[in-house]
């Protein structure tokens, strides 16, 4: 195969996950909930493994710059290797949810297959929190940290590549959506106090 016929079997790859099925709804519906979260002045709490960890901090780092919303990545290497050497990898999220996170905050967890143990305990704690509960997932379509969520953002890949980009665009398209509406408050570096 030609490399221009890989790139364009690639594009439309993406160009078909971008817009999968109701994600325009499930973007308006977490546009809403963000709002929501900052008038009541609760917190978002982002995390993921790897690469969804990179988008998880690039989320936390937009929804509090752009549009003033409490955020926090779950990713500081201390708290990491710390909160994984005593209690386990697969409950350092868990752990992070339970110390920090109150009724009424959302919890954004990022994982491309679904599949992670850690993303799974978090969602489930945040719940038991009283938390919302937003997903970014990939793979199969009943993939189990999807199912925990209220808001889940999903496409039909199991490329990690397009998935991680795709779930990238999602998130910072909602953000880009909010300060669309709010162009009188959001100056070129961030929404002004």
């Amino acid at each position: 195969m030609s490399d221009n016929i890989w790139l364009k079997k690639r594009f439309e790859e993406y160009r078909r996950c971008l817009e999968y099925d109701d994600t325009h709804d499930l973007m308006i519906q977490f546009k809403e909930l963000v709002l929501q979260t900052r008038a009541n002045n609760k917190t978002i709490y982002f995390a993921g493994n790897g690469a969804s960890t990179t988008i998880a901090s690039h989320g936390a780092l937009d929804y509090t710059n752009q549009l003033a919303v409490r955020c926090h990545a779950m990713n500081d290497p201390n708290f990491i290797t710390c909160f994984a050497n005593d209690f386990g990898y697969e409950d350092f999220m868990q752990r992070t949810v339970k110390l920090y996170a109150d009724p009424g905050d959302i919890v954004v967890l990022i994982s491309s297959s679904g599949q992670s143990q850690n993303a799974i305990n978090a969602a489930k704690t945040a719940l038991a929190q009283e938390c919302k509960v937003v997903t970014f997932t990939g793979f199969k379509g009943d993939n189990p940290l999807r199912q925990l969520g209220d808001i889940n953002f999903w496409l039909d890949s199991a490329d990690y590549n397009v998935v991680e980009s795709t779930h990238s665009t999602w998130l910072v398209t909602v953000c880009d959506l909010i300060v669309s509406c709010e162009k009188d408050s959001v100056g070129t570096h961030g929404r002004i106090l």
